[in-house]
This record gives C-alpha cells, structure tokens and sequence, in this order.
C-alpha cells in the first residue's frame, strides 16, 4: 500500500511516514498535520500580504495532506497548538479553500481539529468558516488566488483531480 515506508517511534507510538513526509499513525489510523511545523508565527490571509499566508499553507501543505487522507480513509488531524497565534483570515483562506475543493461532507468527515491552547479556533473554522466556504462553493464564487500556485486536488464528480484551477488575479 505505502511505498518505502520508515517506521519511526514517538513518544511511545509508531508512526509510518512515507517519501512525501505524510506521517500517518498506524494505530490510531489518521494522518497527523501539525501546523507549527509549517510556521511558528503563520501570517495572513493572502501570499502578497506577507510570508506564510494561509493561501500558501493550503496550496503547499493542506491540499495535499487532506487528499492523502482522504485516499486512504483517514482522519487527518490539524494540530493548532504551537504557533505564536493566529489572524483568523489565516484560519479562514486554508480551511475554507479546503471546503471549496473538496466539499463540506468530505472535509466533515474527515477533518479533526485539535487544539488545547485556543479551543475558541475550532468553533470559529467548524461552525463559521465551513458553512461560508460552502455557500460559496455552491454558488460557484472561486477563491481569490495572489500567486500561480502548482497544481492542486480538487474532488470532482467522485473523484480526486490534479490540475491548477484558478490563475492568480
């Protein structure tokens, strides 16, 4: 199923993490995404507006990780815990571009997010950010991309396609 899988250990449980560095816990059954490790002080909303939008956490990590466990009928777990804080534009573009490629019945079933230190972030992405992003998917109203991103996954008529969607503005 994976190929050239290393298995590693921590904090007392065994990871398998393929080439592409997704770390899927095979006890648990769930690809882990902690978004610390992408930044310790995650920007804002757009990649023009500075470094490490919320824009280029979807595009570079997101995307790829939630097509990844979503291939493989796992959860994907998005650790918030670690960074400096958040803008909630940042939460919002990566979440809601989520929602816009993959649907919200997909991102539901498959999305946990945890966080011990800013709980209030998960009601705002669950409860605000998922039903805006769905309406707007609904309507067809595309997100507003700053910079030509590689191509990315979208879920499309039952299935997972790979292509650059929408240009820069």
């Amino acid at each position: 199923m994976f190929s050239k899988l290393l298995n590693k250990k921590f904090n007392g449980t065994f990871y398998y993490w393929e080439l592409n560095k997704t770390c899927i816990d095979i006890w648990k059954n769930r690809v882990l995404l902690v978004i610390a490790d992408y930044s310790a002080s995650p920007g804002p909303r757009y990649c023009y507006q500075g470094d490490d939008s919320g824009e280029d956490f979807y595009h570079k990590i997101l995307n790829r990780k939630f097509k990844d466990a979503f291939e493989q009928k796992v959860d994907l777990e998005v650790n918030l815990d670690g960074p400096d804080g958040y803008a909630s534009s940042f939460l919002d573009e990566a979440f809601g571009n989520l929602v816009f490629d993959f649907g919200l019945t997909n991102v539901q079933g498959c999305v946990k997010i945890i966080s011990q230190e800013e709980p209030e972030w998960i009601e705002m992405i669950e409860d605000e950010t998922y039903k805006q992003w769905e309406q707007r998917r609904k309507e067809n109203k595309a997100p507003r991309k700053t910079e030509n991103h590689n191509e990315w996954y979208r879920f499309v008529n039952n299935s997972i396609e790979k292509k650059q969607w929408i240009s820069k503005d």
